[in-house]
């Protein structure tokens, strides 16, 4: 289990650039050290309509592109609401980047009232997201969302 509230703190000195490209780089790596259990740790971005591009991310090469139509991050870009699986074996239209994934907490990155995109954590362990991880990465997402620039 994660100390969101330590992880927030450290997070918050970590990310000293105004720069999105840098911030989401150091977010990625941040969390993929600092969260256990986890295989894949990144940004998807909105940068063609109703399209998530890929950006900076821990971990295996990934899916790309991903239309809003699919997917759990499909789902999170689409209702703008977190994602939290337990199983996404059991999700009909998951896209299956790394078959070890089991477990999936998607977050979307809303800026100005427009969707930027979304960050994506992935979990060979079924069930590995609870509440506290889903408020605590909703909270680090906010804190990398205020400290970036993204008109840079």
């Amino acid at each position: 289990m994660s100390d969101y509230s330590r992880l927030a703190r450290q997070l918050e000195a970590l990310l000293d650039s105004r720069d999105w490209l840098t911030n989401a780089a150091q977010t990625c790596a941040f969390i993929m050290q600092e969260v256990t259990d986890l295989n894949w740790v990144g940004f998807y971005l909105q940068r063609r309509p109703e399209t998530l591009i890929l950006g900076p991310f821990q971990g295996k090469p990934a899916c790309n592109p991903i239309p809003f139509t699919k997917g759990v991050c499909g789902a999170a870009a689409r209702s703008r609401q977190t994602q939290r699986v337990d199983d996404v074996h059991a999700v009909a239209d998951h896209i299956a980047c790394d078959a070890d994934s089991r477990a999936e907490l998607v977050v979307p990155i809303v800026v100005d009232g427009r969707l930027w995109g979304v960050l994506d954590l992935d979990s060979p362990r079924p069930s590995r997201f609870s509440d506290d991880d889903q408020a605590g990465i909703e909270r680090l997402a906010a804190i990398f969302a205020a400290a970036s620039d993204f008109n840079g």
